[in-house]
């Protein structure tokens, strides 16, 4: 059986990916853009240095550690990429055991020491709810991706925290990014005798599945219900009205997380980047 794959002083070996095990469903993928330019950036990084980047859509998490170990034992990647972990996820426990090169990205405290970047989703949360309780609304909604995600928690543990510290009341919605998890969310909301007037999404594309169903109940937007995307993308600037979005370059973000990843197959010492927090960019989709 091939050895693991071990870290080198002398650099990243050429022509050897590494692997990113993507728990996602292929249709959601396909139509969600953050993940195409995520990995165009770090491709930008470690193409050039010899280095293809290997990516497998899986359906769930017990498959995406049952994929890192075949690539492990057949020698296959000679580093990883972690993304959308859980708390405490065994992903960590299993890079860790078999002593691969990786990057993760999310919060530090769910990397238990590996190296991160991390994009301070609270950060960008708090200053959305601040901005909306500026123009007035008074109950808001959170449309949050699938709930076990370690980012998923941040987001919403952020909104109602930072929603209760000025006063105004919160709805949540569970979501999968898929534009249907949009329309199913509208739907729902229209349906409560105090609904909210504003409702932040964790993607575009859900975003978008929500304006598609407010037009289709005849809710306006943005003078009935406000909207705001996660993930600033074309879906977004196209879309009729242009939908307010939480705003950063993702490529850059996949540059930083190749630099850091090229520095974890040279053998350098574990550290966490904190990557700039992205700024809400407002468009006609709220007020």
């Amino acid at each position: 059986m091939p050895a693991v794959p071990t870290a080198s002083a002398s650099g990243p070996r050429l022509d050897t990916p590494v692997g990113l095990a993507l728990v996602r469903d292929a249709e959601v993928l396909g139509a969600e853009p953050f993940f195409h330019e995520f990995i165009a950036g770090i491709e930008r990084v470690l193409v050039l240095q010899g280095v293809p980047v290997l990516l497998q859509v899986v359906a769930t998490v017990p498959q995406a550690v049952e994929r890192m170990r075949a690539w492990a034992r057949y020698g296959q990647v000679q580093g990883v990429i972690l993304i959308d972990l859980l708390p405490g996820d065994e992903r960590v426990t299993l890079v860790k055991g078999l002593g691969l090169p990786c990057v993760v990205i999310g919060d530090p405290v769910t990397a238990d020491g590996l190296p991160t970047v991390w994009t301070q989703d609270e950060v960008a949360m708090r200053d959305v709810v601040g901005e909306l309780v500026a123009a007035g609304h008074t109950h808001l909604g959170h449309v949050g991706g699938p709930a076990q995600m370690a980012h998923t928690i941040i987001r919403r543990r952020t909104f109602e925290t930072v929603a209760a510290e000025h006063g105004v009341r919160t709805t949540s919605f569970d979501g999968d990014y898929s534009e249907a998890a949009g329309v199913r969310a509208v739907a729902a909301l229209a349906a409560l005798d105090e609904r909210p007037t504003a409702l932040v999404f964790d993607n575009d594309v859900m975003a978008l599945g929500a304006l598609h169903e407010a037009a289709r109940l005849g809710l306006a937007v943005p003078a009935e219900l406000s909207l705001v995307a996660w993930d600033d993308s074309a879906l977004c600037q196209l879309a009729v009205p242009p939908l307010s979005a939480v705003s950063h370059d993702v490529q850059e973000l996949g540059e930083l997380v190749g630099s850091v990843l090229a520095d974890a197959l040279s053998g350098a010492e574990p550290r966490t980047v904190t990557a700039a927090p992205a700024r809400l960019t407002v468009r006609q989709s709220s007020r």
